[in-house]
Formats: structure tokens, sequence, C-alpha cells
């Protein structure tokens, strides 16, 4: 399965340039889930002469089965970011496509719903402990975490799957679509947890 990858933007002073990026360990971590990465440009959209049919048709050319919005700066940051990932949303939601949203894709997926962001304290490189909504659900027990914003409330159409001490919302899991969304880096860890691998997985192989 071609698994298509969102990319961070960062500005490069010295060559005066915008780079699309992605974390190795992301790569990697797809890789350790069975899954062909695909790292997905943000400039198509900003390309002169080029409207969403085009990201539409190379999306359906590379076969691009399945989304992780990665994390990266927050939204608003980079708007040429922002729009190909409001748009990948749309197109997932219209094709019924599986979607993980890793922190900032997390907050992206909410904010697409119409939900704000804010600010909590404590959550930037910090260890700590995951509540799990529901006895049944498999999540690791503890998750590292590097942001400063989170949602604000569960959107539409969401359940909660798991929270922090504080109530902070960490994961959360759409009720008709094959999306789900963590507030930490599964790539982050020096050991992959298998228990996220197999929730990858089985969100996914959900795709028809």
């Amino acid at each position: 399965m071609n698994v298509g990858i969102t990319q961070r933007v960062e500005f490069i002073a010295a060559n005066n340039e915008y780079r699309d990026s992605v974390d190795q360990r992301l790569i990697e971590w797809v890789v350790s889930a069975g899954f062909i990465p695909i790292p997905i440009p943000n400039s198509i959209l900003g390309a002169p002469n080029l409207k969403e049919e085009y990201l539409e048709s190379w999306l359906l050319e590379l076969n691009i089965q399945a989304l992780i919005l990665s994390g990266g700066p927050d939204i608003g940051k980079f708007p040429k970011r922002d729009n190909t990932e409001n748009f990948l949303l749309s197109w997932a939601d219209k094709s019924s496509k599986p979607v993980l949203g890793i922190c900032r894709g997390m907050q992206m997926m909410g904010f697409w719903c119409g939900v704000k962001l804010c600010k909590v304290d404590g959550h930037v490189n910090k260890k700590h402990a995951l509540m799990a909504s529901n006895i049944n659900i498999t999540l690791p027990k503890n998750v590292n975490s590097f942001h400063n914003l989170a949602l604000k409330n569960i959107p539409n159409n969401f359940s909660l799957l798991a929270s922090s001490s504080d109530g902070t919302i960490e994961a959360m899991k759409h009720d008709l679509l094959p999306w789900e969304a963590w507030m930490w880096h599964p790539e982050r860890e020096s050991f992959f947890n298998p228990c996220e691998i197999n929730r990858v997985r089985s969100l996914f192989n959900s795709e028809k």
C-alpha cells in the first residue's frame, strides 16, 4: 500500500529558499508497518497555473491509498502546507481514504472540522501517561509530547480515544471514516511500539 506523507516546510535563509522535509524516522516507521512511504510536496498547489485538479491527479497517478499528516510547525506559519493538508483531508473525506494525524496532523484534522486550538502547558519535550477512554482500547501507557497547542474539544463525528491527566485530548477516532489522530510522535521513540504499528496497520488496511 502506498502511503502519502505530508511534509514540514523549512526556510533556508542562506539559500533564500523554502524546502519540504520529513523525518527519516517517520519514513522508517511507515516501512516497519509494511507500507510504501511517498512524501507529498507542499508546492503543487502554489505552482503557477496548477489547480487542485493537478494534485488530485498526482495522488491518483501514484496510487496513494492512505495519508499521514505529519508533525511540524503550528498551523498558519506556512500557508502552502496548510492549503495542501486542507485539500488532502477534503480528498480523503470524499474518497473515504484512511488518514492518521500525528501531533500537528491531529491539530489540522480538528481545525479542518472547525475546532479551535488552545494553549497547553507542560507538553513540550515531556513524557506523560496516557489515559484511554475505554479499557478495550489498546494504546501505549506512556507517550512523548512536543506541542504547545491542543484541540479545545472533540470534533463532530469523532470519539475520544485517550487524554492526558490534565484533560488534554491526546487521541481521537472518526465515527464513520477510517481516520485516527494522535498528539504524540510514534517515530520519535528509540524502539517502535508494536501496539502503534498494529493500530496503523488496522487503520490503513480498513480501506476497501
